[in-house]
């Protein structure tokens, strides 16, 4: 008696759970009758049925509907508003992805409503766009896609890593490491300070902070310099071209805007200088030239005129104030005609590019000019200032200059390089130097370009859309990853590019990238000319071959040379992956053949391998 007890008190809870699920299943058919009563969806067995069709073709055609369907909904009927909001609430990823779907997908996700709530969404503050074509798409795209990327190169652990990201921020448009933190200046005009950003680490590697704080050093920021020095311990004091507020005259109230350049240090972002200009002059752009005791700042006006003035920065902590003069630069003395677009600097030397696409270089020592034209016959030291043009043959859009090596980025996305190649840092193939504009012809229509003391890296687009970093010169130090003894050509480094990298940078310690996507700011190539291509006199692969198919099998020969004249195993294998990278060759296949010969060479056992046959 006592056992049916205790399972007659055992059925009871069953009892009650089964009648919940009951009760349950009776709401569940209850709701689904009413939602069949105002939408008119049919029922099909035990589910719903609706139409799986493109909604902007309509119903399918073909006579009478199949028996038991009755009629099918389709998104359309639905309210934009309704659409919208939904739509909203998906990943920027997939809302691009249902854009791409079908034409009437595409006009709702293309829509400037449902980009406005997505990026409402992404950052709180955006309450109000400027100016612009698509202000809230660009916006969005804009805070969904900004990021900042590192790799170390020192230490045990080599992969990617995201830095801690402002939340104030509205995109990324400038970033500069220091020797402790790292600036970023956003689209808005607000440069961020991430304090204590890097920290070292036991295992010898530099890696970020997951605790550190940014701070807003200043608004109404245009740009920002340090020390042009690759060195970021040379980078004591940031250099700060804003616009201010300044009061009128005494005894009203009137104030107007003035332009003015603030130093801080790095260290703290304790501003200690401030030099301010007269209204009358605006400035787009500031870089620095020189050594500490006669620093000179070069300042790009928004008529594309240069002016100069010069600060010794062993004072500029120094509580005191005196006045500095801004002289017009030589270049903008001698070529009045020319409006300059950019400007660019390392320690002792400059480089201008005009809006018409024109290159102009000043030299301040003999030896950078030595490395970057092979001689000194044309060199004045009482005259460092005159503009020296290089002879290039179509527009240059963007440049990059290292210490004593340059690159140069032509209309048709065409690279040229100048300078030391001591190291290979031309990406020539070689380690002769060149004292004139050079193509590098196996690499075409780049993204970035950055050269460093004696190496260069590049960062590309493939065929499939993915992107890559590709380097050459010096390996030591681990600054080409994948590529320790360094490489006379450019090869594909050991990094996980982000899918938005727009820009490059690296120190002694850590490789960066930015990750921001501005649907309004993109580099457009045009195609090079047919004739061009066919009058190319040395072979290329990226480029001549659709046009000059012999020209393909020449080069094919010439690396086969190449591989020929190698001694031993280990060299032909290291020649082959080199040859590999030079190749226009979709990432995904490029990765296939390294990995393939990395297994070969494991497979040999390291050592130098089998011995190469006699011709």
């Amino acid at each position: 008696m006592v056992w049916e007890s205790q399972q007659e008190g055992g059925q009871g809870p069953r009892r009650q759970e089964g009648r919940s699920r009951e009760r349950a299943a009776r709401m569940r058919r209850s709701q689904r009758r009413k939602l069949q009563k105002f939408t008119g969806l049919c029922r099909q067995e035990e589910g719903l049925w609706v139409k799986r069709s493109c909604p902007s073709c309509g119903p399918e055609l073909g006579g009478e509907e199949k028996k038991g369907r009755g009629n099918p909904i389709s998104v359309q009927l639905f309210p934009p508003e309704l659409v919208e909001h939904i739509i909203s609430f998906l990943p920027v990823r997939d809302l691009v992805a249902l854009g791409q779907t079908c034409r009437y997908f595409h006009k709702v996700c293309d829509a400037e409503g449902v980009w406005r709530l997505i990026c409402r969404r992404l950052s709180l503050r955006l309450r109000d766009q400027g100016s612009g074509v698509r202000p809230w798409k660009r916006a969005a795209i804009l805070n969904y896609t900004k990021g900042l990327y590192f790799q170390a190169f020192g230490g045990r652990r080599r992969c990617l890593s995201k830095s801690v990201a402002p939340l104030l921020a509205h995109g990324y448009r400038r970033f500069l490491p220091t020797k402790d933190h790292v600036f970023i200046l956003d689209y808005v005009g607000t440069l961020f300070f991430l304090k204590n950003a890097l920290v070292s680490s036991t295992l010898g590697q530099m890696q970020w902070k997951r605790a550190c704080r940014y701070v807003v050093l200043c608004c109404g920021a245009k740009d920002f310099a340090s020390d042009p020095r690759c060195d970021t311990a040379y980078r004591k004091y940031l250099y700060v071209l804003a616009t201010r507020e300044q009061q009128g005259v005494v005894g009203t109230t009137s104030s107007r805007t003035c332009d003015c350049v603030e130093v801080y240090l790095q260290s703290s972002g304790q501003r200690v200088f401030k030099m301010t200009f007269h209204h009358s002059m605006s400035f787009k752009q500031i870089v620095l030239v020189g050594q500490e005791t006669q620093r000179a700042l070069l300042l790009l006006t928004e008529e594309g005129k240069i002016y100069s003035l010069i600060v010794n920065e062993t004072q500029l902590d120094q509580p005191r104030s005196y006045t500095v003069q801004l002289a017009l630069r030589k270049v903008s003395h001698c070529l009045p005609h020319l409006r300059v677009a950019c400007m660019t600097s390392n320690q002792s030397s400059t480089l201008y590019i005009t809006e018409q696409g024109g290159v102009y270089f000043e030299v301040h020592t003999p030896g950078v000019y030595r490395d970057l034209f092979g001689t000194l016959q044309a060199f004045d030291p009482l005259d460092q200032q005159m503009p020296l043009a290089l002879s290039l043959p179509a527009k240059i859009l963007f440049c990059a200059l290292g210490y004593n090596h340059l690159g140069l980025v032509d209309e048709f996305g065409r690279i040229f390089m100048q300078g030391n190649n001591r190291y290979g840092q031309l990406g020539t193939g070689d380690k002769m130097d060149r004292g004139e504009p050079t193509q590098v012809r196996y690499l075409q229509r780049p993204i970035a370009l950055w050269c460093g003391l004696n190496h260069s890296l590049v960062l590309s687009q493939s065929s499939d859309f993915s992107k890559e970093l590709l380097g050459c010169g010096c390996g030591a130090g681990g600054r080409l990853p994948g590529w320790p003894k360094g490489s006379a050509s450019f090869v594909k480094l050991q990094v996980k590019v982000p899918l938005c990298a727009c820009a490059l940078c690296a120190t002694r310690d850590c490789l960066y990238m930015l990750s921001s996507h501005d649907i309004e700011e993109h580099t457009s190539y045009r195609d090079l000319p047919a004739s061009r291509v066919m009058g190319t006199p040395e072979p290329s692969l990226g480029a001549g071959a659709p046009q000059d198919p012999g020209g393909t099998a020449r080069a094919c020969e010439e690396y086969l040379s190449q591989i020929h004249s190698c001694h031993t195993w280990q060299d032909r294998m290291e020649k082959m992956k080199e040859i590999i990278g030079w190749m226009p060759l979709m990432a995904a296949q490029k990765d296939f053949f390294w990995e393939a010969l990395d297994m070969l060479q494991q497979d040999v056992g390291g050592g130098g391998g089998p011995p190469v046959p006699e011709s």
